[in-house]
């Protein structure tokens, strides 16, 4: 249909728009035009036998990565297996610190070509800006935004859906709206903003998603 390929078209556009931007931020991203071109690029930059952990995403999980890398020739640090969060989970998280690659992806990047994330343990947003050697973001032209202000209020959108996805007892998955709670459960714990790649170039790459994927 031709609305269909008009909002390819579009999409496209600002796949191509991002990566210009976030390569002038000293990323190193590319973009892909759908979910199996980006699947493909993305084991094309694992090495065998290298260790990987894996940041909780909706993204990376629609690509079906962590079947792939729980059945490849990976040293894959499993965060999703059935354990106990603590200590079993939590060790995990920390030697995840060491990988030689975390994948992950990301709540928004502004046209500023800033990444901004919120994470609930920490163990996502810690290793994207200090840990692993190589870190790997995927993420839809729907995570962008004009501004961090912008990226804010998408995080505040996607919360309670976060939330509910994993089953933590909070407000939001009763009101589907943040309350800026004060629970244990809360998700909302630790945001951080990655201005630019500069301090470590080519150690953060991007693979941007000309369609709508993810949270």
């Amino acid at each position: 249909m031709i609305i269909d390929k008009m909002k390819a078209w579009k999409n496209l556009c600002k796949a191509k728009d991002i990566v210009a931007i976030l390569n002038r931020k000293h990323f190193q991203a590319s973009y892909v035009e759908n979910i199996e071109e980006a699947k493909k690029k993305v084991l094309g930059m694992l090495e065998e036998g290298a260790s990987v952990a894996i940041g909780g995403s909706t993204t990376l999980s629609e690509m079906g990565l962590v079947e792939i890398l729980r059945n490849g020739n990976y040293k894959f640090f499993d965060r999703y297996q059935d354990l106990p969060f603590d200590p079993d989970i939590v060790d995990i998280h920390r030697k995840s610190l060491t990988a030689d690659f975390l994948l992950t992806g990301t709540n928004a990047i502004t046209k500023k070509g800033e990444l901004v994330n919120t994470d609930c343990t920490g163990n996502r947003v810690a290793p994207m800006i200090f840990g692993p050697k190589n870190v790997i973001i995927v993420a839809g032209v729907n995570k962008i935004v004009d501004c961090l202000e912008d990226a804010f209020q998408r995080i505040r959108e996607i919360a309670p859906m976060n939330s509910k996805r994993i089953k933590h007892e909070t407000p939001c998955t009763e009101t589907g709206f943040c309350v800026d709670c004060d629970c244990k459960k809360r998700i909302c714990n630790f945001t951080t903003i990655i201005h630019n790649g500069i301090k470590f170039e080519g150690r953060i790459r991007i693979v941007i998603i000309a369609e709508e994927i993810g949270y």
